[in-house]
């Protein structure tokens, strides 16, 4: 039986119904912090369709948000739900959401599954679950002894050095200092230039390179392919 906490805001959504009707899953429903589902403790999902993510992109959440799933003490997963037909009319360019996804997977270092409807979006949820499940049941102690993965080191601070470390032209030493000036990773990762530069050690031309990297491009979105996934 898998335990699974939903947001209560995510109630009478089609991911919610699709849960309802799967064996082995007991639902329930109260306000998450963070993220939509909650599995067994251990996994924590945020679903967001392709309209959810142009919104959250477009008003600077987005960021904000997948700052908090990396950092969450749950392995955190964005479940990207839809497919371009969705934002046909948005005029969200391709290259906007691709440079926010490389942000979210390759520097927070975030899973992200795909899916096309609600009820994919409950089977990925239910299979990764299980999965988890099965490592830990078909060797526990193995899995006891083996070390940590570097990409998930424990304790949050620890998680939030880590992350700034991912970005162009920051070690051990510049990390502690943007986590110390700024005090957040997304207060870091959403600071100015000027913000950046005035920070002991980084300076302006490093500044730059890390607002290229994170920045989120003009949303000019036209589908090309209206059944296409990104």
């Amino acid at each position: 039986m898998f335990r699974v906490v939903v947001d209560d805001r995510e109630v009478g959504s089609g991911t919610v119904k699709a849960l309802e009707a799967m064996d082995g899953v007991d639902l329930t429903v109260e306000r998450l912090p963070l993220g939509d589902y909650a599995w067994d403790g251990r996994l924590l999902f945020e679903r967001k369709t392709l309209i959810d993510l142009a919104a959250s992109l477009k008003d600077g959440r987005l960021l904000r948000q997948a700052c908090q799933l990396a950092a969450a003490p749950m392995r955190g997963v964005l479940i990207l739900e839809g497919t371009t037909r969705d934002l046909a009319g948005l005029r969200m360019r391709r290259e906007a959401i691709q440079g926010a996804l490389v942000s979210i997977t390759v520097l927070l270092g975030i899973p992200l599954l795909r899916a096309r409807d609600a009820a994919e979006s409950a089977r990925l949820m239910r299979y990764a679950a299980r999965q988890l499940r099965a490592l830990g049941d078909a060797s526990r102690q193995e899995a006891l002894q083996r070390p940590l993965p570097a990409g998930r080191p424990k304790g949050k601070r620890k998680t939030q050095l880590h992350i700034l470390q991912g970005l162009p032209g920051i070690g051990p030493k510049r990390a502690r200092r943007l986590l110390e000036r700024f005090g957040s990773i997304e207060a870091a990762l959403t600071a100015s230039i000027e913000e950046l530069a005035s920070t002991s050690g980084i300076g302006k031309a490093t500044a730059e390179t890390i607002r290229w990297a994170v920045g989120e491009q003009t949303p000019v979105y036209t589908a090309s392919d209206d059944d296409a996934v990104l």
